[in-house]
């Protein structure tokens, strides 16, 4: 149904007018508690009142700048019209990717794109010797959430305002083996 290559430089035009947006029924809500010498963090998922839209945490224009300071950008095909994409970096010492960015456009999404995406990007990190791979995703982001969860990830971390929007990054973490 889906396809996936290598990105080149002809398809950022298209990929930077998806909608990057989404909606959300939940988010990871971070409580911080001072206790004298102690600061003790904690996250739970609330359910909204009503869904809310979720800007993307970057500029979908600086997409060319990001992508050359990218070790994979994979594109997801459809008829072959770019209907999606995924960046990673890696770090080469310690053998771990991120991967930094997961997009897929509005009308394609809950049709199994984004998990080819990170399935194929999985695939990269073994033949790389990459040994860990970590997501970064904004708590608002359910859908991203669910599917770092799905494929087995764990949550191991978060970043205060770490996005220009101020939202709070969460980073999910799964031991990549070959074989």
């Amino acid at each position: 149904m889906f396809d996936i290559r290598l990105a080149v430089a002809t398809d950022i035009p298209r990929l930077t007018a998806l909608d990057h947006a989404s909606q959300s029924d939940y988010v990871w809500q971070l409580n911080l508690i001072h206790n004298g010498g102690q600061i003790d963090a904690s996250f739970r998922e609330v359910r909204l009142p009503r869904a809310i839209d979720v800007a993307y945490p970057r500029d979908p224009a600086s997409l060319a700048d990001d992508w050359t300071r990218r070790d994979l950008n994979l594109i997801l095909l459809e008829a072959g019209a770019p209907i999606g994409y995924l960046s990673a970096k890696e770090d080469r010492v310690s053998a771990t990717a991120w991967v930094t960015d997961l997009v897929v456009g509005v009308p394609s999404r809950r049709r199994g794109g984004a998990s080819e995406l990170l399935a194929a990007a999985q695939g990269w990190a073994i033949e790389r010797g990459v040994r860990r791979l970590i997501l970064e995703m904004q708590s608002k982001n359910q859908n991203g959430i669910r599917l770092a969860r799905k494929f087995g990830y764990d949550f191991c971390g978060y970043n205060d305002r770490y996005y220009a929007t101020q939202d709070v990054a969460l980073f999910f973490a799964k031991t990549i083996k070959s074989g």
